[in-house]
C-alpha cells in the first residue's frame, strides 16, 4: 500500500486566530481550516505546480509545515 503525500501548514493570523491548510498534491487539492477545524475554503483540480506556488506563499507569510503524524495544534 502506498502512502499519500499530505502536507499540513499552520499559521497565526494578525487577529491571533490559527489557520491550518492541508495540501494533497497527488489529488490536486488544498483545504484551509480555522482554529475550530471548520473548513473555510477548498480548491480542487490544481496542478502540482499550482500547489507548489501556493505552498511557497504559505512559507513566505510565516506558515510552518507540520509533520503529517502530529496533531496540528500541538506545537503551540
Amino acid at each position: 500500500m502506498t502512502r499519500k503525500k499530505i502536507r499540513i501548514w499552520i499559521w497565526l493570523q494578525s487577529d491571533n486566530k490559527i489557520f491550518k491548510a492541508v495540501s494533497k498534491p497527488d489529488e490536486g487539492t488544498i483545504t484551509v481550516y480555522d482554529e475550530n477545524d471548520r473548513m473555510l475554503i477548498k480548491r480542487t483540480g490544481l496542478t502540482k505546480e499550482q500547489i507548489r506556488k501556493i505552498e511557497y506563499c504559505f512559507s513566505n507569510y510565516g506558515a510552518k509545515r507540520m509533520d503529517g503524524h502530529k496533531e496540528p495544534f500541538t506545537f503551540l
